[in-house]
């Protein structure tokens, strides 16, 4: 086999430099009957092979990067001429039709990616930001009942999940499991607390359009605005209540495998701490309207937005930055990038001027 590889390369190194890649194409004929002969059935058949080719030449997921975030900024855009001009649009059918389209292309190409790598198709940190993507997308479905609003939001939070998946630390290739992933009760915890990703995040993207209503406010269209921001905030309660209860659901079944794999149910490893501290933190935001001094949609859209830094770092920090038994990289991260601090002073600055709508009326 040894020679036959080392051919292989030789040969390949003559096609590129000369373009003759017949011997090339012979070797790596060779390695095929080679593995085919010594793996058995172990080895992906053809038909498999030739799937895993036509995956990788389609780029389904790159593609829907540019349609989620050219449908999301559509209907962001029609939602707000919609609200402030009150006119309608033939083509907003169509906008619907696009994002169901787009969401049953994405469930079936994630379906296609589980069926060539034999797995469940949120095993790794590229899988489970496509899935993640995929969830919010569903939580649009779920709450978009004819509004751009909903639409735009998990469209835009879809758009950016599938962007970081593509990003360089991330590798998107389909590789085989370790022997400790392959446990049922993992593939259930990791679908139920990442599912809960894509409800939150699109409920912090609902947050977000909120607050931006809030700062557009004024006496003219004041009425207008606050019966669109209740209606959001509404949605966003909505979406906040099913992702808490599906990470507390995950978290729990985190118990279960843990219990699996490792002989404990609970140990306060960095994931499982701040997976905890992520339920309380939403536990919170959810109990706020009990509290006569924080009730109010002003300091609840502001609270579903600050708390998905709780879901980032549980997601990213615990996994690149700190040590434990569920890090990628064992404490050592990447860089903070300055887009992060701009993020953070923009954020800033919209809840400084939704500050001055926060007054909601009851009509």
């Amino acid at each position: 086999f040894k020679s036959v590889l080392g051919a292989y390369i030789e040969n390949l190194s003559l096609c590129v430099k000369s373009g003759e890649c017949a011997d090339a194409d012979k070797s790596l004929e060779q390695i095929s009957n080679y593995q085919r002969s010594t793996l058995g059935s172990l080895a992906p058949s053809e038909a498999k092979v030739e799937l895993e080719v036509l995956y990788n030449q389609m780029e389904i997921f790159k593609f829907l990067i540019y349609f989620y975030m050219i449908l999301a900024l559509a209907s962001l855009a029609l939602g707000f001429y919609r609200l402030f001009f009150g006119r309608k649009f033939r083509f907003e059918r169509a906008l619907s039709l696009a994002f169901f389209t787009a969401f049953a292309v994405h469930a079936l190409n994630l379906a296609l990616r589980a069926y060539i790598s034999g797995h469940a198709p949120w095993s790794d940190a590229y899988e489970s930001l496509v899935y993640i993507s995929l969830i919010s997308v569903l939580a649009g479905v779920l709450f978009f009942k004819h509004q751009s609003f909903a639409l735009g939001a998990a469209s835009l939070f879809a758009s950016v999940s599938l962007l970081v998946a593509h990003l360089n630390f991330i590798n998107p290739q389909i590789t085989n499991l370790v022997p400790v992933l392959k446990s049922f009760w993992l593939s259930v915890h990791v679908s139920v607390i990442t599912a809960s990703y894509g409800f939150l995040g699109f409920g912090f993207v609902l947050g977000l359009v909120g607050l931006i209503l809030m700062a557009l406010k004024n006496d003219k269209n004041e009425q207008k605005l606050s019966e669109q921001i209740r209606y959001l905030a509404a949605t966003d309660e909505l979406s906040l209540i099913i992702g808490l209860s599906l990470l507390t659901i995950g978290n729990f079944l985190g118990g279960v495998w843990a219990n699996e794999s490792w002989g404990r149910y609970w140990g306060w490893d960095s994931k499982e701490s701040w997976s905890y501290i992520t339920i309380i933190v939403y536990a919170i935001v959810l109990h706020l309207r009990f509290m006569p001094s924080l009730k109010g949609v002003f300091v609840f859209l502001v609270a579903s937005v600050l708390s998905f830094a709780s879901v980032i770092f549980t997601y990213f920090g615990v996994n690149f930055y700190l040590s434990g038994l569920h890090s990628y990289a064992n404490g050592e991260g990447f860089g903070v990038s300055g887009l992060i601090y701009l993020i953070l002073a923009a954020l800033a600055l919209l809840i400084a001027l939704a500050y001055r709508g926060r007054d909601i009326k009851v009509v």
